[in-house]
């Protein structure tokens, strides 16, 4: 038990800080959404997976993409052009330092992005007829207030990481705007203070991933498969990740992995590789919870 001296390690405060936003968001019902029917707040049991499984579930989502590459890969083009936006957005306002931050943070809120996949990937399951215009009937979902309310929580996570980068950025190269992007490039990769920069933030922004992954990578699906609360949804993903160290460790590198070489070059590679990841999520999340 704990003291009145202990003093929590950041996990413990993240936990704790992620918890008590998750609980006043859940509870946010007066927030003009539509109404929504009571949830249920039973645990779904959850299942031991293996590595097998996660290549399983890619497979699947490969197969879901050539089912519907068409409708779902010309949706997908507004990511990367997102992308773009936002680096120039903050290359035209002396952020430069912000760019990698801004695109790896894609791991963060990635499963936002992909919540009309998990709807495509569900009707395909149940073999109902399916085209791109189903992406959008996640708003009739009778959790649809909850999963707004998750993007908000992973959106804050986000721009806690945004923040982050920046101290670390100007505890280190800073806190002067780069001249340039040569300088900067250089200045990253041949100082002290640039690997510095690079071993902190990689290290501080593994512990963000860490816990969006945590509480979300099978909470946006379970919340379109059936109308659970956002509490109990969240609490089951970090019961699946807690239950399956090695498969969502490979999962986890997985998506870091493809959003990394999806983001080269210009982020066109997101096309392809956000519908595989939304669609894998889907099957994953089939896998690994109880249903």
């Amino acid at each position: 038990m704990a003291t009145k001296d202990h003093i929590r390690n950041p996990l413990e405060w993240g936990a704790d800080a992620v918890s008590g936003a998750a609980r006043a968001l859940a509870g946010a019902h007066e927030d003009g959404l539509a109404p929504e029917r009571a949830k249920s707040t039973d645990q779904p049991a959850v299942r031991k997976i293996t590595v097998a499984d996660v290549w399983d579930a890619l497979a699947k989502g490969l197969q879901d993409l050539g089912a519907f590459r068409t409708d779902i890969v010309f949706l997908c083009v507004f990511y990367p052009v997102a992308g773009l936006v936002l680096a120039r957005v903050a290359t035209g306002y002396d952020m430069l330092p912000l760019v990698f931050p801004l695109a790896s943070g894609f791991a963060i809120i990635g499963p936002v992005a992909a919540v009309g996949l998990y709807q495509i990937s569900k009707r395909r399951e149940e073999g109902l007829d399916t085209n791109w215009k189903h992406m959008f009937g996640v708003v009739s979902a009778p959790s649809f207030g909850a999963i707004v309310r998750l993007s908000v929580l992973l959106g804050f996570i986000y721009a806690l990481w945004l923040g982050a980068a920046y101290l670390i950025y100007a505890a280190t190269l800073g806190p002067e705007p780069p001249t340039s992007v040569g300088s900067f490039i250089t200045d990253v990769f041949t100082t002290g203070a640039g690997w510095a920069m690079i071993v902190i933030g990689v290290g501080v922004g593994f512990w963000f991933a860490v816990v969006a992954l945590a509480i979300g990578v099978t909470s946006f699906p379970m919340l379109i498969d059936r109308n659970a609360d956002l509490v109990v949804a969240m609490s089951t993903s970090v019961r699946a990740v807690t239950a399956n160290p090695v498969p969502m460790a490979v999962w986890g590198i997985v998506v870091t992995g493809g959003l990394v070489a999806g983001s080269i070059p210009a982020l066109i590679g997101l096309i392809v590789v956000i519908p595989v990841l939304g669609h894998a999520t889907w099957h994953l999340y089939r896998k690994v919870v109880e249903h």
